[in-house]
């Protein structure tokens, strides 16, 4: 299944239905049918990285890669942004050719691809421990990436063979975090009950409002961020850094923490394999991960609209 919402016949708010690829106007007390806008053109694509760039076996196709390949040579900047720490998509580096920025647990950590540091933005200090109080006292089971690195105090902590394979790197034993979360850039509340991931979820955001920011990467991960560390703030940076229209860039994701980057984008795209309610809040659904969803994507949708993105000199730290 690969489709935008404009392909289909929509209601104009007045409860009639309308024909694609027009748009319902007001003249008078009348409502008439113009044809759409012409799209914007798309200078910057951000796609999530599981779930979306990979296969469920956490595998870029040779289609995916030559799809990347075609944006790079129409001077598309081409970004990732994952829940996963910046050495966790080092593998991706090479063969995708990355020249564009890498933002790591939902933007804590933007790197470029020689793993120059752009941007860091750790959990306030001061709102770190008790996040690890709400994550225990909800069943769920605490990690902490701090820097580029990952701590646990249980080498058989929920998921932690998972998540050692999906970002091959072991994580670092210790006793307790309580000497490490002056500089957490993400703190995962771990569980395989899906409904405590969930009521911790709102429990964070309830009690911690807009201090910090909370999603689940995954049905299992919550992750807890710097408020100014989620996807939606991420493309808002692209924009800024590369001097790109934010309706010019065109997002791919397919988790609940993706749908914030959807709002802020020009073009959204969920995948196939995303729920029903992060495929609702997108322009266009493509196929599966499984099924060269990222691919076809960036052929049907992305490729004909696309456009080189102003050359400007490399961000620095900020």
């Amino acid at each position: 299944m690969v489709m935008c919402a404009a392909s289909a016949t929509r209601l104009d708010g007045t409860g009639s239905t309308r024909h694609p690829g027009s748009v319902s106007r007001r003249v008078g007390e009348h409502m008439i049918e113009a044809p759409d806008p012409p799209p914007q053109p798309i200078a910057a694509v951000l796609a999530d990285v599981d779930g979306t760039l990979v296969t469920s076996a956490k595998v870029v196709t040779a289609r995916a890669i030559e799809a990347i390949e075609k944006l790079h040579q129409r001077g598309v900047l081409f970004a990732i942004t994952s829940g996963r720490p910046p050495r966790g998509m080092r593998m991706l580096i090479q063969p995708l050719e990355m020249r564009g920025p890498m933002a790591a647990f939902n933007g804590g950590i933007i790197v470029q691809p020689d793993m120059t540091i752009v941007d860091e933005r750790p959990v306030p200090a001061d709102i770190a421990p008790t996040v690890i109080d709400v994550i225990r006292a909800h069943g769920l089971y605490p990690w902490i990436y701090r820097g580029t690195e990952w701590y646990v105090t249980d080498p058989d902590a929920p998921h932690a063979m998972r998540e050692a394979a999906t970002v091959q790197f072991q994580p670092t034993v210790v006793p307790s975090y309580d000497s490490l979360l002056d500089r957490a850039v993400k703190i995962v509340g771990v569980s395989d009950d899906h409904d405590r991931v969930e009521r911790c979820e709102a429990a964070v955001h309830q009690q911690f409002g807009t201090h910090v920011s909370a999603s689940r990467s995954q049905p299992y991960y919550l992750d807890v961020t710097h408020p100014e560390a989620n996807k939606g703030v991420v493309a808002e940076r692209l924009s800024h850094y590369y001097q790109i229209p934010l309706e010019q860039i065109a997002t791919l994701g397919d988790g609940a923490n993706d749908v914030l980057m959807f709002r802020r984008s020009g073009l959204s795209i969920a995948m196939g394999n995303a729920s029903e309610e992060v495929r609702r809040q997108a322009t266009c659904v493509t196929a599966s991960n499984d099924d060269e969803g990222f691919a076809k994507a960036v052929e049907e949708f992305i490729l004909p609209r696309a456009v080189a993105a102003p050359v400007v000199s490399r961000p620095g730290r900020q």
